[in-house]
């Protein structure tokens, strides 16, 4: 017994025993941290607070999730890692919020028909998300279909930054104010609890579409076909797909899901930006490799839990150890979360380990 242990403990890498190390000192910390916590409130939170805490990492995570979707999505069929994702995100409501939100704000038929307003803003935000991602995915990544991995990866970080600009000209590079609905300014009491309409309107949404997006992809002819391409795309060819067409919807139906993401993320936070896309979509991304990437509901599974960790853990943990401002910490605390996922479970929540063609 001895002699095996002396021999696992030669052949241990050297790099094998400091992430044991990390890991384990992260454990640490977030239980005591946690503890701290709960036994000192050294912040002081209250239950209303942290119910407060929690609704809006569920509603920040719903955002994540929608968006990640486009992520999961592409990588599922292309194994592509498609940066500027996070563009067509910003592309989509951006435009919609300065041709039609505003406008119909100035006119006064915003908030006299806040549903039509909002459904007006949601079909322009998800056609401009998918048309610049058709766009992008036939003139930057079409060509490239066959090059090594890494060629696309580039141009994806190339036509991230593109877009970054082009709606920086198109646009100007200050902040857009989105017009505040006033039927959704107000809060809910459910449970003898105060739950914000925007809130509760944003994670119904996301649900929603999450369950279309799951049901397309699942039962319908063009979701067999998506994942009969994403399986073997020469196979798939061979049994009459139009892999092209294929790949365009994939994308067309990711952009589509990061255009509605959009209108919400409006409703949430009202500021639009050229580079609102880049921590939203990196988020997202995260999001993606937590759940599992290429796994639709592992993308929204990973968004709603990236979110619910980023608005709690800081108070949670950090707060517990005694960090001041805590919260300042949270992209941190998200960025940590990925490291320790790839750290334990490189495949996700709900990742399969990939074979070598996919690794």
């Amino acid at each position: 017994m001895i002699e095996k242990l002396k021999k696992r403990w030669r052949n241990l890498a050297l790099l094998d025993v400091i992430l044991w190390i990390f890991r384990t000192t992260i454990i640490i910390g977030v239980i005591v941290g946690t503890i701290g916590t709960i036994l000192r409130n050294p912040l002081n939170l209250g239950v209303g607070q942290w119910q407060n805490l929690i609704m809006s990492g569920l509603a920040q995570g719903s955002l994540y999730a929608l968006i990640a979707l486009g992520y999961t999505m592409v990588y599922g069929v292309l194994l592509m890692i498609n940066f500027a994702h996070g563009e067509f995100f910003m592309a989509g409501i951006f435009t919609a919020t300065v041709f039609v939100a505003i406008p119909l704000s100035e006119t006064g038929l915003w908030n006299r028909s806040p549903v039509l307003s909002l459904l007006l803003v949601t079909i322009t935000s998800m056609l401009t998300s998918m048309g610049i991602a058709l766009l992008t995915e036939r003139v930057a990544y079409r060509p490239l279909r066959r090059a090594p991995r890494l060629v696309p990866l580039i141009t994806a970080i190339g036509a991230s930054f593109f877009w970054q600009y082009f709606f920086r000209g198109l646009y100007g590079s200050g902040v857009t104010a989105f017009p505040t609905v006033e039927a959704l300014s107000e809060s809910w009491n459910l449970f003898g609890l105060p739950f914000q309409k925007t809130q509760i309107v944003v994670m119904i949404a996301s649900v929603i579409l999450l369950i279309f997006l799951y049901t397309f992809v699942m039962r319908t002819k063009t979701g067999r076909a998506m994942r009969a391409v994403s399986e073997n795309k020469d196979v798939a060819a061979l049994m009459g797909i139009d892999v092209d067409r294929t790949i365009s919807i994939t994308f067309a139906l990711g952009a589509a899901m990061a255009g509605a993401a959009g209108v919400l993320y409006a409703l949430m936070y009202r500021q639009m930006k050229f580079d609102m896309g880049f921590f939203p979509g990196l988020k997202a991304f995260t999001s993606a490799v937590l759940g599992g990437i290429g796994s639709v509901p592992g993308a929204a599974l990973g968004g709603l839990f990236l979110g619910l960790f980023e608005s709690i853990a800081p108070s949670l943990v950090l707060g517990g150890l005694g960090v001041p401002s805590p919260h300042q910490l949270k992209d941190a605390v998200a960025f940590t979360m990925l490291v320790l996922i790839l750290m334990f479970r490189p495949q996700g929540i709900l990742g399969e380990r990939l074979s070598r063609q996919k690794a």
